[in-house]
């Protein structure tokens, strides 16, 4: 997902073997920390939001379970 936020400088520290390859190879260093701190943001929300609604999830794993769907007579498969 591309973002319109304002860009902002900032230091990091790398090592130098992988800043002289990635320069050697043309990486742009900016997009590529940008692309993998994105998934790994969207991957810390996603198991937070499982752990927050979990309890949740359950009691209607167990309710569908006991009861079934809604839609069960309705299917013709």
């Amino acid at each position: 997902m591309k973002s319109t936020a304002k860009k902002q400088a900032t230091n990091l520290s790398i090592r130098s073997d992988l800043l002289k390859k990635a320069r050697a190879r043309n990486i742009n260093l900016s997009q590529t920390l940008e692309e993998n701190l994105e998934k790994i943001l969207q991957e810390q929300d996603r198991r937070a939001w499982l752990e927050q609604n979990r309890e949740a999830m359950e009691a209607a794993n167990r309710f569908v379970a006991e009861h079934g769907l809604w839609s069960d007579d309705l299917r013709k498969f």
